[in-house]
Order: structure tokens, then C-alpha cells, then sequence
């Protein structure tokens, strides 16, 4: 794994979901915060996100 971080809409794409999707499962903590990389820039680390996946995969989703 890398050192990647992931704009918005790739991850949208990784884990195919919707950003208002993505953003409710931030606010109830079943989704990786996001870094902030600027003033209206965020992304999420690869590792983060992969380990997301995994864990989906792994309880049966």
C-alpha cells in the first residue's frame, strides 16, 4: 500500500457510493475522516480507504 491520498470523487469511485452516502457515513463513524489538504480541499488516505473496503468485504457486504 502507498502513501496516497484520494480526492472525493475517486474515492466516490472506490467504493461506489454517492458523496451525500459517503458523508453520512462520516457523521455516524462508519467511514474514515478526511485530511484536510487546504482550505476547501480534503482527500483520504489510501490506506484508510482500502482498510474500509476489507473490512466491507469481510462482514459480508
Amino acid at each position: 500500500m502507498g502513501n496516497r491520498i484520494y480526492r472525493r470523487p475517486d474515492v466516490e469511485k472506490m467504493i461506489g457510493l454517492s458523496r451525500s452516502t459517503l458523508y453520512v457515513m462520516m457523521a455516524e463513524g462508519t467511514f474514515p475522516k478526511p485530511v484536510k489538504l487546504g482550505k476547501r480541499a480534503v482527500g483520504w488516505h489510501e490506506h484508510d480507504v482500502l482498510a474500509w473496503i476489507q473490512s466491507r468485504s469481510s462482514e459480508g457486504y
